[in-house]
């Protein structure tokens, strides 16, 4: 949450690095905001802001009739409201004095800086922790005459996750930014550099980036880049090379960038197993820091993750258990730490996260290394947090994901837990090379037949719009299909702004059957008839069981599966595949329901409201 920008150019143009912050801020937007901001330091030392509450247009707008003069450096912020509503007042940046400030996070103990401040005669403006890190900023200058110093000193005394960037008068070419338990990354220019919450916010103008560490400060000119720790020495930052453009976070000719998303997955799964093995036909992780006798040693796999990211989790519990005969417990990682979990030196914990900057799957991974517990990410975003902070990082290939709501990364995510639990299956010798191979044909597989669920779509967009005016929708499933219909209850939820649940079908007579009622839309994800147990039976029992309340019946169906068919109000059929692999398929045609659904009510799909794409608090 929060987009972030900063940047600071040695050719003075008209409006320029306006332009470039504006940029940033757009390219930003997915990351969900209700206010943005910027500032602008000109060459002969004048403070200039402008913000505005709502969406960018209206920042632009008040630009246009207001503008703000040329300048070197500039700083650019789009707000999601923690501490006071948005309003243009709480909008970023915050000026104190000379000095302008922005913040994404949240500063725990503002009351009592607050409070001190008070005390000395300071009057606020706003009800933001901000402004108090703005006051404390411009404070510290004072005494030291230097924004670096002024930031490190500041920086120590606050408690919480932030990331500051702050510009002042008497330092027109400078922008410095400080990041503790938030995200904040330099983008490496010729004559011209940058600071972005993301590499999106400058990836039309560099490829090179630096990745920061925790508790670091970064002072960014147009020709240098130099980090320093909080204890002001200087640090470490490792560079790398950004591997996707500008056009991948584009429409590519698609309504929304969900829509884009999903039509993307098909790539997302392809790019998410390439070059996973080694000469010898073995797989391997991106960069493992664990030994190998230390993954045989492991009696327990605990994921911990949030949302989509936990849905995913827990189709890893079944494929993990059945390949590796390895117990696997799924965790929300803002309930792990506060129950007291039981993990120790013999404990593999699983990370889950799009963006790597999950504050909640941070803290969990802190956690339980300091339990002993060993930490694998599976992130899709380079240069972040928790692959940092993990033992062994196994990366997702998804891309860049835009849409607040997941798609792709979702089905990356799948698909990378299935690797994993390829991997630890054959280093435990619990499968045969020739086993582990054949699953790895069918998972290259799937991309194809990932891209026939999407040819046949039309039918699942043409239901959606005759449903518009829907209140309620239910979903059920049974072994793999139950964490599907989670998770495409959760879509229409973030989405279309109804009421959703998802359910495992054979709780149905244990209570959720009493909310069935003429009419009552309910999707169910029937397991293939080709498996060995008899839950296909058990599933087509459930659809008899609610139509005869009078439930419309959405069924989703394997290819051939026609004992459905006197059941079902409309089957939505996917390719066959093996009962594990299959969420891959089945979860599509309820991505494309809850979008085309959605954008038919005349909702922005994109940025759904009081969402944002990065939780970075807790």
């Amino acid at each position: 949450m929060c987009g972030i920008v900063g940047y600071v150019g040695s050719q003075v143009a008209s409006d320029h690095p306006l332009d470039v912050v504006l940029e940033g801020l757009r390219r930003l937007e997915y990351r969900g905001y209700d206010s943005a901001g910027v500032a602008l330091v000109s060459p002969d030392g004048r403070l200039s802001t402008a913000k505005k509450a709502g969406k960018l247009a209206n920042l632009v707008e008040e630009l246009d009739l207001r503008p703000l003069p040329e300048s070197t450096a500039a700083i650019g912020h789009t707000r999601w409201a923690t501490h006071g509503g948005p309003t243009d007042v709480n909008a970023h940046p915050h000026v104190a004095g000379k000095l302008a400030v922005i913040h994404n996070g949240i500063v725990e103990n503002f009351a009592s800086l607050k409070a001190g401040l008070v005390a000395d005669g300071v009057e606020f403006v706003s009800e933001t922790d901000t402004e108090v890190a703005a006051q404390l900023i411009a404070r510290a200058y004072e005494s030291t005459g230097d924004l670096t110093a002024a930031m490190t000193e500041v920086a120590r005394s606050l408690h919480g996750t932030f990331t500051l960037l702050a510009v002042h008068e008497d330092a027109p070419g400078l922008v410095v930014g400080a990041r503790h338990d938030s995200p904040l990354v330099v983008g490496i220019g010729q004559g011209e550099n940058f600071l972005g919450s993301d590499v999106a916010a400058f990836i039309s103008h560099t490829k090179e980036a630096l990745e920061l560490g925790q508790d670091q400060v970064v002072t960014i000119t147009p020709d240098t880049v130099t980090v320093t720790g909080f204890d002001g020495l200087p640090a470490e930052a490792r560079r790398y090379t950004v591997d996707w453009d500008a056009a991948a976070a584009e429409k590519g000719g698609f309504a929304s960038f969900m829509d884009k998303e999903i039509h993307d997955q098909p790539h997302a799964v392809a790019d998410t197993l390439l070059g996973r093995t080694d000469a010898h036909g073995r797989l391997v992780l991106d960069e493992v820091r664990i030994d190998e006798s230390v993954l045989r040693s492991v009696d327990k796999i605990v994921v911990v993750a949030c949302g989509t990211a936990a849905y995913a989790g827990h189709v890893a519990k079944y494929a993990i258990e059945h390949w590796c005969r390895i117990p696997v417990e799924v965790e929300l990682a803002h309930e792990f730490r506060y129950r007291d979990p039981v993990v120790n030196e013999r404990t593999l914990v699983v990370a889950v996260s799009q963006s790597g900057e999950t504050m909640d799957t941070l803290m969990a991974v802190r956690h339980a290394r300091e339990q002993g517990a060993k930490v694998l990410a599976l992130v899709n975003t380079h240069g972040s947090t928790i692959p940092r902070e993990a033992d062994a990082v196994l990366y997702t290939h998804a891309g860049p994901e835009i849409a607040v709501a997941s798609t792709k990364a979702f089905l990356a995510q799948i698909t990378a837990a299935y690797l994993l639990g390829l991997y630890l299956a054959q280093l435990r010798g619990n499968k045969y090379a020739d086993e582990v191979g054949e699953i790895l044909i069918e998972l290259r597989a799937m991309p194809d037949k990932i891209q026939q669920v999407l040819d046949r779509a039309d039918r699942v967009r043409q239901t959606a719009r005759s449903m518009v005016d829907t209140s309620s929708v239910l979903f059920l499933g049974r072994h793999v299909g139950f964490p599907v219909a989670m998770e495409g209850a959760l879509k229409l939820k973030e989405l279309a702004y109804i009421h959703a649940e998802g359910f495992a079908a054979g709780e149905l007579k244990h209570g959720p059957i009493a909310l069935i009622e003429e009419g009552q839309p309910v999707f169910v994800i029937v397991p293939s008839p080709r498996g060995r147990d008899s839950l296909h039976s058990k599933v087509v029992s459930n659809i008899q069981e609610i139509r005869a309340r009078g439930a419309r019946t959405l069924v989703i169906a394997e290819d051939g599966d026609t004992d459905v068919l006197p059941y079902a109000d409309e089957v939505f059929y996917v390719p066959q595949s093996p009962t594990l692999l299959a969420p891959l398929l089945a979860v599509v045609p309820l991505q494309i329901f809850a979008c085309e659904l959605a954008t038919a009510k005349g909702l922005d799909v994109d940025q759904p409201r009081n969402l944002a794409k990065s939780v970075t608090v807790e």
